[in-house]
Parts: C-alpha cells; structure tokens; sequence
C-alpha cells in the first residue's frame, strides 16, 4: 500500500496513522506551519500532505451551492431614436480617450483634446434626443463617476436604461441622486399619480417631478411640495426650496415666509434671499426699510455724495429676515450687515430715496467715507438677484473705460454676473468692446457667461487678440485659458480665417525664444478642433 493510501485510510477510519482527526483542518494547517517534528504523534511529512489532499476533497465535495439571487426587473424601454453609426464610434472613442494623461510641459500639441469635447457631444445628442448605446452604458457611467460636470449631460443621454444599469452597480450610486428619474413621469395633472411617486420615489424622481408639476402649475407644485416639507431632510428641503426659483411669484410669499422659521440655516437663507427677489413682499420692504435708514443723500457739499451709516446691531428680527450677524474672517461687522441689507432691498428703493436721479446717474454718485465700493458691490448683488437689465448695464459701465475707472464696478467676478442678466446678444457685445478696448488677459471670466457658439463680433474680437498676442512675442500658454475656451466656443465657421494663423511667423526682434513655432501649434490645435466640432455635429444630424 503506498503512503497515500496509507494516509487517506488513516484519515477516512479517524485513526492515529498521521495523528488528525478527520475534518480538523485547523489542526493540518497548525501541524504545517510548525513542521511535523515539533508535533507529537503527527506522523511523518508525507502523511501530512496525504491527509491534507483528502481533506481538501472533503471540503470542496460538500461546498453548498450558493441561493440564486432574485432575478432583476427587465431594463425599461427607451424610445428615442438610436445614434447615427458614425456617432456611435465617435462616442466610443471620446469615452476611451477621457482618461488620456495630461499633456506634461504646458504644451498639447497640435491634436484636439476629445476628453473637452465630450460634454459637447453628449450636449447637442441631448438636443437631437438620441439613444445611448446599451453597449456603451457601463463606460458612460463609469466617465460621469470621474467626471462631476459631466453627469447632468451623461445621465440624460443614458436616460432611463442608464439608471436601471446604475442601480444595479454600488459604485454607480451617485445616479440615484443625479439623474432626472428612470421612470416615466406622471402627467402634472394626474394628481393620484403624482402624489404616489412624490411619496414613494427616488430622490431624483421627485425632483423632476416637482420641477415637472412646478412648470405646469406652480401653485401645485408649492403646494405639492408643502404636503411633506415638514419630514423632510435638510438638505431635501434645501434642494426642493431652490427649484421655486423658476417662476417665483407673491403666491410663493406665504410658504416662504413659514421657511424663514426653518431649523436648518441654509433653508432659512435660501428663504429670505428667494423673498428679497419678490420685490412687493414684506421681507423686501422690511429690508428697504432698514437699508434706507442707513443710505442717504448728503447735498451739504457743493456737490451730492451718498452719505452711509452702517449698522451698529445685528438684531432679532433682522437675523430672522436672513442677515447672517457673523462675518467672515477678514471682514468687519458692519459693513457685513450693510452689504446683506442693501443687496435685499428692492432697487426701485434709490431712485425714490437719493433725489429721482436715473440710475446711471446714482452709480455715478460719489460715496462718503470710502463706502462706495461697499455699495456698488451690494447694489450689484441685488440686480443679479432681482434680474435687473437696467442696473446691470449702469454697474457694468463702458466696456472700453479702464478698469477702476469711472462709473460701475471694476471686478470681473461681479461683471460676469452682471452680464449673465443680459440678453444674449447685448453681452456677446459688450464683451467683444471690452476685449477690443483691454485685450484677453482680464477677459477670461467676462467669456465663461457668453452663449456657444460665440457670436461673430466676440469670435473675431477674440481672434483678432489672439493674434496681437502672438505678434507681441509671449508664449501662447499665457493665454491658455482664453485659448481653451476658444476651442470649446468659437463658431466653426471662423476656422478658414484660422488658417493664415497655422504658419510659423518668422521670429522678430525681441520676441520669446521659439514663441512663433508655439503658437503655431496652438492655432493648429484650434482650427482641427473646430473642424471636428462641425464634423460632431454633422455626425449626430439625422
């Protein structure tokens, strides 16, 4: 008999032959790690590994097979039309190329960056109301996991098949909460249907459904929303307050007010700022109260200046309307409390209170005690809050007057916001003048707030300072920025007016070492990726 007989014999039978019991693996394992000569009656070495091959056979014969899982509910249908073949491959390749490494050095060559054309692709697919592969769900997901400013566009295109994958999946989660709802929504008018998924829906179900019931009644929507404000969580009501943006009215007034009350402070904010954009409410004109007791004109002078008496208390009643009483570092109390009640206050407010003087006029004033610019910063808050043209104009001041000069504010940060307020062509305009007037190194911000693609005077006014960059001598990374955007926003209409630009000038006198060979590379890169953003939307037509 050899020594594996011997042993599986000794092991079946539970005799002593290689000293285990049969089924005490924990024993096989003790004896293996200390070796055999250090346990009495263990047997020699090859009875142990006897032993421990019929043990491995026992163990593995009596694996009980795991319960089947339940069987999950069929993907729901997705009725939009599918991708065109051409634009399947083109998503297919901008989903590989998103996790591309950086371009090291500063320098990108000359090839267009597809991972910053992706959320332009998935944007005009969302407008053409096209499909999502179902091979390409899983990459899609896993780019928006990586990417926060894609998933908005991402999970609309994945649409209802793309949250049925996602649930499915841990690290998909974050769709439960982004997406617009997998489901079909209820008619607004359905109003059993709408309650029950109101009541029993994911997160992102009911906030397109209140959006959904909001833009179809906004009554109904507040009112929908009113049946379970008070269970639940902050951060929920804090979402749900902020969709009453759209098409906020007095008739909002009521809740609003009960919201000043909330237990959480930033539904308590988000309260007050949402009533001092309805100027007729009780909060705007307490507001307006309290400002104008603190904003007056001084005609003691020969000429009228903006006198300011700032705040000496934080009371009460004017934390309960939303003035937080602690500023923060660096910024004294006072001028804290000035700065919320002003931007609260209805601007029809200093017309009627400083002289009838026009707007522009009143911007214009001078401010006593080096408040001004205090005051211009609150008044500026107040006209993106209250979407005032008319103010955002007389604060943004001449495009082609130098910063910090003259009437209106000179930071570019309140000047984007200001020209968000205005009408789409008026501020393509009035940032192709400022550009025209200053060049691109302040013109950064003022570009981010232009609709894509750029209107015509803005796309040439920013080629034209591209250009004179370039024949200036720096290296074109100093405007990488503009440069980036240019690529994403241009019209690529402009691109044959590029090509002179993709030539290597000769060097000059005192330009950078090598300056002209970069920027030409740089021009190559713009006109190739506004060649393929035509070549995208060819792609996705029909």
């Amino acid at each position: 008999m050899t020594s594996t007989t011997r042993g599986a014999t000794s092991v079946e039978t539970g005799g002593a032959g290689p000293g285990v019991e049969a089924g005490a693996w924990e024993e096989l394992v003790t004896t293996a790690l200390l070796g055999t000569d250090r346990r009495p009656g263990a047997g020699g070495p090859g009875e142990l590994l006897d032993a421990a091959a019929v043990q491995t056979l026992r163990r593995r014969a009596g694996l009980v097979p795991a319960a089947a899982g339940v069987r999950p509910p069929d993907a729901p249908p997705d009725d939009r039309p599918a991708l065109p073949e051409a634009a399947r491959r083109r998503l297919a390749l901008l989903l590989a190329d998103r996790s591309a490494p950086a371009h090291a050095g500063g320098r990108r060559g000359s090839a267009p960056d597809l991972g910053e054309l992706l959320p332009q692709w998935l944007g005009l697919a969302n407008e053409r109301g096209l499909r999502a592969p179902a091979e390409l769900l899983p990459t899609l997901l896993d780019a928006a996991r990586a990417r926060t400013d894609l998933r908005p566009q991402a999970l609309a295109f994945a649409g209802p098949r793309g949250l049925w994958l996602a649930r499915l999946n841990p690290e998909w989660r974050f769709a439960q909460r982004g997406a617009s709802g997998g489901s079909v929504l209820p008619e607004p008018g359905d109003t059993p249907a709408v309650q029950l998924l109101w009541e029993e829906g994911l997160f992102a179900e009911r906030a397109a459904l209140l959006e959904a019931v909001r833009a179809y009644d906004a009554e109904a929507g507040r009112a929908l929303l009113a049946t379970t404000w008070s269970t639940e969580r902050a951060e929920d009501r804090l979402m749900f307050l902020d969709s009453l943006r759209d098409r906020l009215s007095a008739a909002d007034e009521p809740f609003l007010e009960q919201a000043l009350a909330d237990r959480s402070r930033n539904v308590r904010a988000t309260a007050a700022e949402l009533l001092s954009a309805l100027p007729g409410s009780a909060l705007a004109g307490r507001m307006a109260e309290r400002a104008a007791s603190c904003v007056s004109l001084d005609r003691t002078g020969e000429v009228a200046a903006i006198s300011v008496e700032a705040p000496h208390e934080c009371d009460a009643a004017m934390q309960r309307d939303g003035v937080a009483p602690r500023p923060p570092a660096g910024r004294g109390e006072r001028s804290w409390w000035l700065g919320q009640l002003v931007e609260a206050t209805p601007l029809a407010t200093w017309p009627r209170r400083l002289g009838g003087r026009p707007v522009s006029e009143l911007v214009a004033l001078p401010v006593a005690d080096d408040w001004g610019d205090e005051l211009h910063a609150a008044w500026c808050r107040a006209a993106v809050r209250q979407r005032d043209a008319e103010w955002a104009r007389a604060l943004l001041g001449a495009p082609s007057a130098p910063p910090g000069e003259g009437a209106g504010t000179a930071s570019l940060a309140e000047r984007a916001k200001l020209l968000s307020i205005l009408a789409e062509p008026e501020r393509a305009d009035w940032v192709a003048r400022f550009i025209s007037a200053h060049g691109l190194s302040e013109a950064f911000q003022l570009l981010g707030v232009c609709v894509v693609p750029w209107a015509g005077a803005l796309g040439r006014a920013v080629v034209d300072a591209l250009e004179i960059a370039r024949d200036a001598g720096s290296y074109p990374w100093s405007f990488s920025g503009v440069m980036g955007l240019a690529e994403r926003c241009l019209d690529p209409a402009e691109s044959p007016r590029l090509e002179a630009l993709t030539a290597t000038p000769p060097e000059r006198e005192g330009a950078s070492p090598g300056a002209g060979g970069y920027w030409a590379e740089a021009f190559q890169r713009l006109v190739a990726t506004l060649r393929l953003r035509a070549t995208l939307r060819a792609e996705l037509s029909p």
